[in-house]
């Protein structure tokens, strides 16, 4: 075989006649080689689709490389050696192209598909070789199939495989369920329908009454309604004469109004009031006129202000010392102020007489000389001397407190203060005061040509809004008189035009109401009253009246349609008729097929009866040589369901009583059991086991590769297995074909 499948990549694996051990460790390839083999012989599916726990063979096994799957298998079938080739072309195909050719001359051989490739060769289909000679170890129980069942009943009965009891016991089931399953089926659905039938009659029988009644109460509110219609009509009639009076009144007001308008109008004329705008303007006018009048006032005041501010400032200029002078002579006079000579008095004069005498006696003394020659030296004329020096001071001394005494006596009589500080003081302060003169001059110029120009302006405004009154109202000669002949003039105006706009609304009232009457109410009849019953009354029970008879018809309706969807009191009799016909045919025809699934049972019965002890007895001989005697003997039931006695022991144990070891043993007999009785003789299908012995001890492993090696004399078998025990029991025996699988890229 030759596989690019699964993780295999162009891998090759070589097998020969009989026992073939396949030796690899886990992840290997064993269980992709046995899923190849399948597939090369029968194909892949490519309607399967990956289900919750289930991923289809077609995305399991698509190659890791990302080739395109396909693979080669060279085989013997009798004395022909043929090569058997698949490929995918296309990718939702996988191996859907097939090809069978005889080697060396690659003559494709007759009769071949790839859909009848297995079922030809091996002998059965793919489900029957799965559940005998392909043997996995997740796999080994055997499974009920219809394609076993036909096997085997084609083996103990006619030799024909066309027959399965699950298939015929299915589809005469499904028969019976058609007719009868608890709340399903034909029957229980035509019991309803005849019971619905029934219902439909007694519906039927009820709407006819309900509808009798419900049109005598149609007739009776019909009537109702045209009475209260009449009485809406009368009322109608009244407004419509209502309206008439009403517009004929609205016509009255409007030319009244009209009228009104119109003598306003004249009247106005004749008067020459001014209009709205002039007289808005003139009032303004006025009201300006008081703002300049406060205005002149307030310059008044402030002119007043000003004159005094400036009479004082003149009166504290002139009560200055320094009045009369100005500022650059006042300061030059505080700055270069004399001081007052004192006049000589007698003290004085003595005073200075001797001092001088003093002074010539020493003089005359220092420069005399007796007689002798001896000068006139020491006391005498130093005494002269002192005393004429002290005088000098004394003398000066009395002159400048007689000078002082005069000095500040005429300071006082002028600035009423001797400190020349404070009169330079009385200078700067006269300077102020000049500056506030001319400051306080300034502003009663300013204020006054303020005055003037308010006073002309207000004097002006004035004359120009006499001048203006005066024209519609000759006796205004003032303000006040003007302004009383303006808020005349306004309310007239204003008379006017709400007697106008009153005329213009009433035409309108007029015209509206004329618009919104029909002509035809215009000379429409009027009646005698009105109705005694008020209009919303009248509505009130026409509403009710009308929603009745809606309702009253609405149930008329319903129970015509439900009597037309009824069919018809014939039409229904009849239909009932036909259902009780049909009833007690399916009747007949379920007790029929009832019987036959007792029949059917009974020969499956006896057919289970025939092959069950026949391969329960090849199971046990087989189950007693894998497991050295332990067990003797082996009951399995219609569904394959297997059972084991051991030896010595009268209770059966139920293979899910057994560990996993005697478990898979017990199967794997089971299985080589059904190999000998299902598969043909002639073709002899290869034998395939994964991993089959994988829960045996050494004891059993070596009982059952002696059994193996004796089944792979009949035919060929591939033994795939993760242990080395295998290989090593047959290591020295040539009849055994041993081969090792690596993960290396030839995988061989």
């Amino acid at each position: 075989m030759s596989a690019t499948f699964g993780k295999l990549y162009q891998q090759t694996l070589h097998l020969s006649d009989g026992l073939n051990i396949i030796q690899a460790p886990n992840e290997t390839g064993k269980s992709t080689w046995c899923a190849f083999l399948l597939s090369m012989l029968y194909g892949i599916n490519s309607r399967e689709r990956d289900r919750a726990g289930f991923i289809a063979d077609k995305n399991r096994y698509a190659p890791w490389s990302g080739a395109a799957m396909s693979g080669r298998l060279d085989c013997r079938v009798g004395e022909d050696e043929l090569t058997l080739l698949r490929e995918t072309k296309r990718q939702t195909a996988p191996l859907g192209d097939f090809k069978a050719v005889r080697q060396g001359t690659m003559d494709e051989y007759p009769g071949l598909t790839g859909q009848n490739c297995g079922e030809t060769l091996l002998g059965v289909s793919r489900e029957v070789y799965e559940r005998s000679a392909f043997i996995r170890q997740a796999g080994l129980p055997v499974t009920q199939d219809a394609g076993l069942e036909k096997r085997i009943a084609a083996l103990i009965t006619t030799g024909e495989e066309d027959t399965s009891y699950s298939e015929a016991a299915a589809a005469l089931n499904k028969q019976l369920n058609r007719r009868r399953h608890n709340k399903t089926g034909r029957l229980p659905a035509l019991e309803l329908e005849l019971a619905d039938a029934a219902r439909q009659l007694e519906a039927l029988t009820g709407a006819e009454t309900q509808l009798s009644d419900q049109r005598q109460e149609l007739s009776r509110l019909t009537e109702q309604e045209a009475e209260l219609s009449r009485l809406l009509k009368l009322h109608d009639l009244w407004d419509v004469a209502k309206e008439r009076r009403l517009l004929s009144e609205a016509g009255s007001a409007a030319a009244d109004a009209k009228q009104t308008a119109v003598n306003l109008r004249r009247q106005a004329e004749e008067a020459r009031l001014p209009e709205n705008e002039t007289i808005g303007r003139l009032r303004g006018a006025i009201v300006n006129l008081e703002t300049v009048r406060k205005s002149v006032n307030a310059a008044m005041v402030e002119k007043d202000a000003a004159m005094k501010a400036s009479v004082r400032a003149e009166t504290a200029v002139s009560e200055s010392p320094f009045a009369g002078k100005s500022l650059e002579d006042s300061k030059k006079e505080a700055a270069t102020m004399q001081t007052a000579r004192a006049p000589l008095t007698p003290t004085k004069v003595i005073l200075a007489i001797v001092a001088l005498l003093c002074l010539v006696l020493a003089v005359f003394l220092l420069g005399w000389k007796d007689s002798h020659g001896f000068a006139i030296q020491g006391l005498v004329p130093g005494i002269l001397f002192a005393l004429s020096a002290g005088a000098v001071p004394l003398l000066w001394k009395l002159h400048l407190h007689d000078t002082a005494q005069v000095r500040n006596a005429l300071l006082l009589k002028r600035f009423h203060t001797a400190d020349l500080a404070e009169i330079a003081a009385l200078a700067d302060t006269y300077a102020t005061l000049c500056q506030n003169r001319d400051e306080a001059q300034n502003a009663v110029v300013k204020a006054t040509a303020t005055y003037d120009a308010l006073y002309a302006s207000l004097t002006s405004n004035e004359q120009g809004i006499l001048l203006e009154v005066r024209r519609f109202a000759p006796a205004a000669f003032d303000i006040p008189a003007a302004d009383a002949a303006l808020r005349e003039c306004a309310v007239r105006r204003r008379e006017l035009t709400m007697s106008e706009n009153a005329a213009e609304a009433a035409r309108l009232r007029y015209e509206t109401m004329y618009r919104q009457i029909p002509e035809q109410n215009l000379s429409a009849e009027e009646p005698a009253a009105p109705p005694t019953q008020s209009r919303e009354t009248l509505n009130t029970e026409l509403l009710s009246v009308k929603a009745a008879l809606s309702a009253a018809q609405s149930a008329a309706d319903r129970l015509t349609g439900q009597i037309a969807a009824l069919g018809g009191r014939e039409a229904l009799e009849a239909q009932t008729e036909q259902l009780r016909l049909q009833i007690d045919v399916l009747e007949g025809e379920y007790q029929s097929i009832a019987l036959a699934m007792e029949t059917l049972d009974d020969a499956n019965a006896a057919l289970q009866n025939r092959f069950s002890p026949l391969l329960g007895r090849r199971t046990a001989e087989l189950f007693s040589a894998l497991t050295d005697g332990a067990y003797s003997g082996v009951v399995l039931d219609r569904s394959f369901h297997l059972s084991a006695e051991p030896t010595g022991d009268t209770v059966w144990r139920d293979a899910a009583l057994l560990s996993a070891g005697a478990g898979d043993q017990l199967y794997l007999a089971a299985r080589l059991a059904i190999c000998e009785l299902v598969l043909p003789d002639a073709a002899l299908p290869p034998l395939v086991l994964d991993d089959a012995l994988a829960n045996f001890d050494d004891s059993r492993c070596a009982s059952a590769l002696r059994l193996l090696k004796e089944e792979g004399k009949k035919r060929q078998l591939l033994l795939f297995t993760c242990h080395s025990r295998e290989a090593a029991f047959f290591a020295d025996d040539p009849e055994v074909s041993v081969q090792r699988l690596t993960n290396g890229p030839s995988g061989v």
